[in-house]
């Protein structure tokens, strides 16, 4: 079977440094001939001298050394300049339509279940990884990878037991602080649910994200909407969707952009839960469904309003003792990988 289009498997370690130089050898190709020549690229490029990115560089640098390592490996690897690299790992916070999209599937239960369409720029279908990280003296992790992009804002678990998927949110009111990337990839080194949940409402935060976590053994499934003013944590009890707006109480009311995607794959994904019957809500039925014809959940359109299509589907199921994990990189297919505790592929690639 062709493996043209197909998600890839890349074994990552080494010091942060050489983390970053992998990760960044890995998507040079596609970087040069496709992404930085893009709208979006040019776009977030125009940022470069904004006062707010060169506050990020000093936060980064000083609060998260590691992950600054990470960054310059990753333009040592790309082969491009570090500022113009460090930027683009900066666009959702100065670019309110930065084209990262995403929907999650939220469903509480004894074994709570986490599952996630990974949408992105349909240029890079086919190559991006997931990487299973090993830095050197910190949390291995196994992550959805973009190419030019460090780890932590796709879908990823730890060894730990973390479990993570993020959701873009356009917000409107981006300030000073941390870019949400770096606080993503910070995430992947935390030990539990509460030490995550502390790092992002202390932090000094620029941009906004949701964040949807669980952890092995806990028990919670945490919905976490945060912008530059607000971190809204609430413990999910019901099945839910959340796709690329802020919807939590009180959170909604900020200034964000609403795409028509966006709002379409929400009330759909929420109208599948409402005619499901209690404890039968089938993840995959709403992550793949089309039936909003124009603007579905399960995106290949190649003229998509927000230039995004679906890359991936990721499946977590969060047990007491253990983690089992699926990810499909096709609808309706087999599983491109099936997953575990171990973080790596349990059978040969399809």
């Amino acid at each position: 079977m062709s493996t043209e289009g197909r998600l890839g498997y890349l074994k990552v370690e080494g010091t942060h440094y050489d983390v970053g130089v992998q990760l960044g050898r890995f998507g040079a190709e596609i970087t040069h001939r496709h992404l930085i020549a893009t709208h979006a690229w040019a776009t977030v490029m125009a940022f470069r001298n904004d006062p707010r990115v060169a506050a990020m560089h000093q936060l980064v640098e000083a609060r998260f050394p590691a992950y600054w390592l990470e960054l310059q490996g990753l333009a040592l690897g790309l082969d491009l300049p570090f500022d113009d690299v460090f930027v683009w790992n900066c666009r959702g916070d100065v670019w309110a339509m930065a084209p990262d999209g995403c929907t999650t599937v939220h469903i509480p239960a004894e074994e709570p279940v986490v599952a996630h369409n990974e949408d992105g720029d349909p240029g890079f279908r086919g190559h991006c990884v997931l990487a299973h990280v090993r830095p050197a003296g910190t949390t291995a992790f196994t992550s959805f990878v973009y190419p030019a992009s460090i780890p932590g804002h796709t879908f990823a678990a730890t060894e730990a037991g973390l479990v993570q998927a993020v959701n873009n949110i356009r917000s409107r009111h981006v300030g000073i602080g941390l870019p949400r990337m770096a606080l993503g990839r910070a995430l992947l080194d935390c030990g539990s649910l509460d030490e995550a949940v502390q790092l992002l409402q202390t932090s000094e935060r620029a941009g906004a994200f949701h964040m949807s976590l669980a952890q092995r053994g806990d028990g919670r499934l945490l919905s976490i909407e945060f912008t530059h003013s607000s971190c809204s944590i609430a413990t999910l009890e019901r099945p839910q969707c959340h796709s690329n707006h802020l919807i939590h109480q009180g959170m909604s009311e900020e200034r964000q952009v609403v795409t028509s995607s966006s709002l379409s794959r929400q009330c759909r994904g929420l109208d599948i839960i409402a005619g499901a019957g209690a404890g039968m809500v089938d993840p995959l039925s709403i992550l793949w469904d089309r039936d909003a014809s124009s603007l579905p959940i399960y995106r290949a359109q190649p003229d998509d309003p927000d230039n995004e299509n679906t890359l991936a589907t990721a499946v977590f199921h969060v047990g007491e003792k253990s983690l089992e994990w699926q990810v499909y990189d096709r609808a309706h297919d087999t599983p491109r990988f099936v997953m575990n505790d171990a973080l790596m592929p349990m059978e040969p690639l399809a």
